[in-house]
């Protein structure tokens, strides 16, 4: 059982959490997650990221036993509950806090397959909206995520947080230039969304693979030119907004690519 606060555990966790923490986890591999639902959810699949190490508190222990889940595989650590407060960011933890290898995955194992749809997010920089669109991506069927350079870390705590637990289910892919993307992709099933949109989201009809594109939540797509390959689509709306929220627009979409476009 660890109870001192000055624990090398402790400063282990805060520098992957602290305003650093984007450099030190592309160094050492790893990200921090915290509660039950991650661990639930990672408990469920193979690799996808990994636990490093798991810290457990008492009552955490007890969650986890409570809930079935089988860490007896897993390199667990006690902790206190004050040196687990002093670990996390959470304002009311649960006892479960884990360091979690932060896979890789490059341009060449993105699958696509028929049926398989992916969005790509360009200089995305807002955390929520980044998990929100991961956690919508899993729950209505996509295949993954894929994000351009200069867009927020997906391993970031407060995107880990936003997931809820589906980066354990959804492959994500940073770093990607779109021209390689657009590419390798093999129809002409490119959409970008925009306001100003040729096409309406209703009136499409797809069959095969789909790309996704969406902009930064300030600029949008204005600064990069699309080849004419790329269809842009507009969400139509009968009400008086200008615009909708990133994660919104892209729920929106997602839902209607797999509910009825296929």
């Amino acid at each position: 059982m660890i109870e001192s606060l000055h624990s090398p555990h402790i400063a282990r966790v805060k520098a992957l959490l602290s305003s650093r923490g984007k450099k030190e986890r592309k160094e050492s591999g790893l990200f921090v997650a915290e509660g039950l639902q991650f661990l639930r959810e990672a408990s469920q699949v193979d690799g996808a990221p990994s636990i490093d190490t798991l810290y457990l508190t008492a009552g955490g222990r007890g969650k986890v036993a409570a809930h079935g889940l089988d860490i007896a595989h897993l390199n667990t650590v006690e902790v206190s509950d004050a040196v687990m407060r002093e670990m996390g960011e959470t304002v009311t933890p649960q006892g479960i806090l884990a360091l979690c290898r932060t896979p890789i995955n490059t341009l060449s194992q993105i699958e696509i397959i028929d049926k398989s749809h992916f969005i790509y997010l360009y200089e995305i920089q807002d955390p929520g909206n980044a998990g929100t669109i991961i956690r919508t991506a899993d729950a209505t069927g996509f295949s993954g995520v894929i994000t351009s350079e200069n867009s927020v870390d997906i391993y970031s705590p407060k995107v880990v947080r936003a997931s809820a637990g589906s980066l354990w289910h959804l492959p994500v892919a940073e770093k990607i230039p779109l021209s390689e993307l657009i590419a390798i992709w093999p129809n002409d099933n490119i959409f970008s969304l925009r306001a100003d949109g040729s096409h309406s989201l209703l009136e499409l009809s797809i069959s095969g693979p789909s790309l996704w594109i969406f902009g930064n939540e300030a600029r949008g797509l204005a600064q990069i030119s699309l080849p004419p390959r790329v269809t842009s689509v507009r969400i139509p709306m009968a009400g008086n907004a200008e615009s909708l929220n990133l994660a919104a627009a892209a729920a929106i979409v997602m839902f209607r690519v797999t509910s009825a476009l296929n």
